[in-house]
């Protein structure tokens, strides 16, 4: 009979045998935010060139500004933040700083255009605010010169559009202003091709249109990898042979995009 208080020696359960350790989770997947940012870059670039080529009238000049507000300001700027969220440093610079700079944009064509327009300084007013510009596109390009052909000819063309605007601003000539809205299309065309590419060839995850990526040692855009054990091997292709769709961290997977992850790609 047992004895309360006391345990029976052949009821001992054995050790339960430690739990697995937890495998880590992947990084929530974010979809690539190139395309959009391109896009609204060139739509918004694409009608303001319009008035600045001379090739409608400027009565109807209003149409740029809920452009520039919504599509070419807030999305652009978003689209930057997700750069950000992406490790990406080059497309979050440019499209944070160019969706600000169409936000500022509509705040010039209502907060400085009433209070100097018919007067000289109006002129210099902006080209000074076309100079900061040129100044940050042409360094910009040289960050490009890292990342894609198509991605390097819209920031080539687009430092001569502001270059040529600035010009066209201080000195008061329409000619060059012209001819920095002929370049501003150009500068459009590319960057709506740029966006169609990305958007294509994320989509069917391989490169339809080709960006013509850039290569050469440089440091990388993103964070520093982790030091430690290598991580472990993707998954094994199924027993027919196929292999799973490219994903964003397939190493082939960047060289279809426009603004690749990594400088290189």
């Amino acid at each position: 009979m047992a004895v309360p208080g006391r345990t029976d020696p052949g009821s001992v359960l054995p050790p339960k045998p430690p739990a697995p350790p937890t495998p880590p989770t992947a990084p929530e997947a974010v979809a690539d935010p190139g395309a959009l940012g391109l896009a609204a870059f060139a739509m918004t670039t694409f009608v303001l060139s319009w008035f600045n080529a001379g090739l409608i009238n400027e009565s109807v000049a209003g149409v740029v500004l809920p452009l520039a507000l919504f599509y070419g300001g807030i999305v652009q700027l978003l689209a930057g933040m997700w750069e950000f969220r992406r490790g990406n440093t080059f497309a979050a610079t440019a499209f944070a700083s160019f969706g600000a700079f169409w936000l500022a944009y509509w705040g010039f064509a209502h907060l400085v255009v009433p209070q100097l327009l018919h007067t000289p300084q109006l002129y210099q007013a902006t080209g000074l605010f076309l100079l900061a510009w040129t100044i940050f596109t042409a360094y910009m390009t040289i960050a490009a010169l890292r990342t894609t052909g198509a991605v390097l000819a819209v920031f080539v063309v687009l430092t001569l559009t502001f270059l040529l605007l600035t010009i066209g601003a201080f000195a008061r000539s329409d000619g060059w202003t012209k001819a920095g809205g002929w370049l501003g299309l150009v500068t459009a065309v590319i960057a709506w091709y740029a966006s169609f590419a990305t958007v294509t060839n994320g989509t069917f995850r391989r490169t339809v249109l080709p960006v013509w990526p850039l290569s050469g040692p440089a440091a990388p855009l993103g964070p520093t990898p982790p030091t430690g054990p290598p991580p472990p091997a993707g998954p094994t292709p199924p027993a027919g042979g196929s292999v799973p769709p490219a994903g964003p961290s397939d190493p082939g997977y960047g060289q279809a995009r426009g603004f690749p992850d990594r400088p290189g790609e």
